[in-house]
């Protein structure tokens, strides 16, 4: 039976997510991490995306990402550079993959922060967190979020998530460093006191 041909648009934004087979690690170690981000760096040689934010966990990974180009060549790109690599260092035989990787456009201002925050808060929401502070988690677009540098990445740009923040928010990396580290009652809350003091002027 054919597989059904992905909804992709061309430069709309999405959010994708590629895990190992059975939720196996396949992300074992730091130099694991670092050559899948090596693996992103050389599909962008190749293909025109934009990524506005990403993580790397042991056993899956998430991008949020716009591309001009098909965006299951640009995965197809990624994972088999990495399978290559991953069979190779460890003598893998099978199936690294679980099936086919999972994307889901994203449509509004206010999704693209609520994916990104979630990307972005990986690493301290599992059951054993990874880090203690966000900005130490090397394998994530936050800590360029938080020091504020000039991105190391042609593909990634960090100026497109601050501008989705809602009032009261400044529309600032500081700002959404903070969105991303406030917890979703906080964010409500903050949201909700604007609206009143709107109402009651």
């Amino acid at each position: 039976m054919a597989r059904r041909k992905r909804n992709w648009r061309p430069n709309a934004n999405y959010h994708v997510v590629m895990r190992g087979n059975n939720r196996q690690n396949i992300y074992n170690t730091e130099d694991d991490m670092w050559h899948l981000m090596r693996c992103i760096g050389h599909a962008s040689i190749y293909y025109q995306f934009t990524i506005f934010a990403f993580c790397i966990m042991t056993n899956h990974y998430h991008i949020l990402l716009q591309s001009e180009d098909s965006l299951s060549k640009i995965m197809r790109h990624i994972n088999r550079k990495y399978s290559d690599y991953y069979s190779k260092r460890y003598g893998y035989i099978g199936q690294l993959y679980q099936g086919r990787y999972y994307s889901k456009e994203v449509k509004s201002p206010y999704a693209m922060l609520a994916v990104s925050r979630y990307i972005h808060r990986n690493p301290i929401t599992t059951k054993t967190p990874l880090v203690k502070q966000l900005a130490d988690y090397p394998f994530s677009t936050f800590p360029y979020y938080h020091s504020s540098a000039p991105s190391p990445y042609s593909y990634l740009d960090t100026s497109k998530l601050p501008h989705c923040l809602p009032q009261p928010f400044e529309k600032t990396t500081e700002a959404y460093v903070h969105y991303c580290l406030m917890d979703i009652e906080d964010i409500l809350n903050r949201q909700k006191s604007k609206d009143i003091l709107e109402a009651f002027p």
